[in-house]
């Protein structure tokens, strides 16, 4: 069960991002001039990448920060997490020591 939360918390921006991009592909060069910038976010910040097409049409001010904030930190947090959660795999990791 956990590697399944794990795959949906990987996976499950990018599958958003393909499938919203396939059907909306306008959409997302009105909110990015190249391509660069989507595959970036794919690769990397992919909650954060949904957030701003999201918030994008209508401009990104006021409660948008907070938005794009809060896709930020999940982003942060999905990787923390298999940081922490592989902390027993590596090499030289000594808990309690």
């Amino acid at each position: 069960m956990c590697c399944l939360a794990a795959l949906l918390v990987i996976l499950g921006p990018r599958i958003g991002i393909v499938l919203w991009w396939l059907f909306d592909p306008a959409l997302w060069s009105r909110a990015f001039d190249t391509f660069i910038w989507p595959l970036l976010g794919f690769l990397f910040v992919p909650w954060t990448t949904l957030a701003f097409v999201v918030v994008f049409p209508a401009g990104v001010d006021g409660f948008d920060w907070v938005v794009l904030g809060v896709a930020l930190l999940a982003d942060i947090l999905s990787y923390a997490g298999s940081g922490y959660t592989n902390r027993d795999k590596m090499t030289g990791y000594f808990p309690n020591s």
